[in-house]
């Protein structure tokens, strides 16, 4: 049965592998029947090939991502986190809330992502 901290890691490799531009990574990190709404209101992706579809948007893109704050409690984590793609000319930054699930196994069951237009920076 995963923790609180042992989830908490896992999110912290997500992350990691978003910056890297490695979808294969993060699929694997979700359950086979996982879910994936970003943005919340947005086409659920669900399993883990749907997801690794999603998360191929970024594969060998280059990016840095920052958690702000996390809280790990139980099965769930919810992290405030920037994302920020391109180089400080021309690219732009995303203020993004997410909460994720996860699984006896320490897979995550569950990710929604919080963001809208309005939370996306130019620079």
């Amino acid at each position: 049965m995963s923790t609180p901290q042992d989830n908490a890691n896992t999110v912290h490799r997500y992350l990691e592998f978003v910056a890297k531009g490695q979808p294969d990574e993060i699929a694997a990190l979700y359950a086979d029947d996982a879910t994936v709404e970003d943005p919340v209101g947005s086409e659920v992706h669900i399993g883990r090939q749907a997801i690794r579809g999603f998360y191929g948007n970024l594969e060998n893109v280059q990016s840095r991502t920052e958690v702000k704050t996390l809280r790990a409690l139980g099965h769930e984590v919810a992290f405030y986190w920037t994302l920020s793609i391109g180089g400080d000319e021309g690219g732009m930054t995303m203020d993004i809330i997410s909460v994720m699930t996860f699984n006896d196994d320490g897979r995550i069951k569950s990710m929604k992502a919080y963001w809208t237009p309005e939370n996306i920076t130019q620079r």
